[in-house]
């Protein structure tokens, strides 16, 4: 599919970086193994590689990576497009420097997954129960009627308690854990706990993590590091990274059609603050080595696309076990069953903290009832699909909405649901 054309003296409305003529000039292929090893032919991978070529194209995203896992084995890990230098307001002359499947980047809404499967660890280990009352750890959390809300409810996405207030985004202030506590007690609740599905875009995230905290006496950061990263091997894959490390990260980038009302009122009220605002920022060196659960993972899509194989694979992977099979079945139990989610206006699958597939209407392509992950920031995507036996990160650096090629996005996901063929039920790990 040829490259979106930019007409020469001509305002880019879609806020598009650059495409080359040659695409392999700007690609990078990382260490894969043969498509024969995970079941599939190259015909097939080549295809899968295509839709993701087909959405770099679009030029809403400067950067692109995408790697894919069949039953164990890498067949696919590459990326396309520059971490920096040729996002739309960068100058045709600015250093650009290529992405590779090595360069991180912030995974977004797509942390919401790590952030719950360290919940559900704890939650194995005794330290909390999904019924507890939020209010059970946090005391004051009780405050303006939200005595019933749980630690499932908030998993889920139904708590009540959606929003942030606005000054809470204060990146000065993101280290501060008395503000943010008190920010959270404070809140009002829009409609009883249990009662409705509306996605709690940042609240869920420092709600889990202050929880965590409490129980373990160590922040989120610390017990994910502790209990699953470094065990596993894991380079990156945490909340925010090291000052050392702030060179590396990709630059996300504002991409897409202005948002206009009502969809700038829609975003602005999901993400607590207007999108440009939310992607500033993410490159903020303050927002990058924070803790924000529900935001600032910082990954790559060939080590998120290994988290989720540690998830498909039951809880053990290369000979660690981290948890139990049960306690990964407890955390896709169904909780929303396509209920139109009041915070995204879409239909939705949810479980304790997983966005789940579905046979018709799903993120992961059709027919993929038995897949979980989670979505970031509409053009971010992690998961795995028992049935297929794969595991796949997409990660991409551009922050569009709204924007007339949104399809090559999904098509991503439905070219690897339609090309790779599930396996043999007695071979599946989960």
């Amino acid at each position: 599919m040829p490259s979106i054309p930019r007409l020469p003296f001509v305002p880019d409305l879609l806020r598009r970086s650059r495409i080359p003529d040659d695409l392999e000039s700007v690609t990078t292929v990382g260490e894969e193994e043969r498509a024969g090893d995970g079941g599939l032919s190259d015909e097939m991978v080549d295809h899968i590689w295509e839709a993701g070529t087909d959405l770099y194209r679009s030029g809403v995203h400067p950067a692109l990576q995408l790697c894919v896992r069949r039953q164990g084995h890498v067949v696919l890990d590459r990326a396309i497009g520059h971490a920096r230098g040729n996002g739309p307001r960068d100058p045709e002359d600015a250093p650009k420097e290529l992405v590779t499947p090595d360069t991180p980047f912030c995974a977004m809404s797509a942390s919401k997954a790590i952030t719950a499967t360290v919940v559900h660890l704890l939650a194995e280990r005794g330290a909390l129960d999904l019924e507890d009352r939020v209010g059970d750890h946090i005391p004051g959390y009780v405050r303006h009627g939200k005595h019933d809300i749980t630690i499932g409810h908030v998993l889920s996405h139904r708590a009540g308690v959606a929003g942030m207030p606005r000054e809470s985004f204060d990146l000065d202030k993101i280290t501060d854990r008395g503000f943010i506590v008190e920010a959270l007690c404070d809140a009002k609740p829009n409609y009883k706990p249990g009662q409705l599905l509306a996605y709690h875009a940042v609240s869920g995230g420092f709600i889990l993590g202050e929880i965590v905290h409490r129980v373990t006496g160590k922040d989120i950061r610390t017990v994910l590091a502790e209990e699953i990263l470094d065990p596993l091997g894991f380079r990156w894959g945490n909340f925010g990274v090291a000052e050392s490390d702030l060179g590396l990260v990709g630059n996300d980038y504002v991409t897409g059609p202005p948002l206009l009302p009502p969809f700038s009122l829609f975003i602005s009220r999901a993400l607590g603050a207007p999108l440009d605002q939310v992607i500033e920022a993410s490159n903020d060196p303050r927002f990058r080595t924070g803790i924000v659960p529900a935001a600032n993972v910082y990954t790559t899509a060939n080590e998120i696309s290994r988290f989720y194989e540690l998830l498909r694979c039951g809880g053990e992977l290369d000979g660690v076990r981290v948890m139990k099979p049960a306690t990964i079945r407890r955390a896709l139990e169904e909780q929303s069953h396509l209920e139109v989610d009041f915070s995204l206006g879409f239909p939705t699958r949810f479980s304790y903290g997983f966005m789940l597939g579905a046979k018709l209407i799903s993120l992961y392509g059709r027919d993929t009832d038995e897949a979980f992950g989670h979505l970031g920031l509409i053009n971010i995507m992690s998961w795995a699909d028992p049935e297929r036996g794969i595991s796949v990160g997409l990660m991409t650096s551009g922050k569009a909405i709204v924007y007339p090629h949104l399809h090559r996005f999904t098509g991503v996901m439905s070219r690897i649901a339609g090309e790779v063929p599930k396996v043999d039920p007695d071979d599946r790990y989960y």
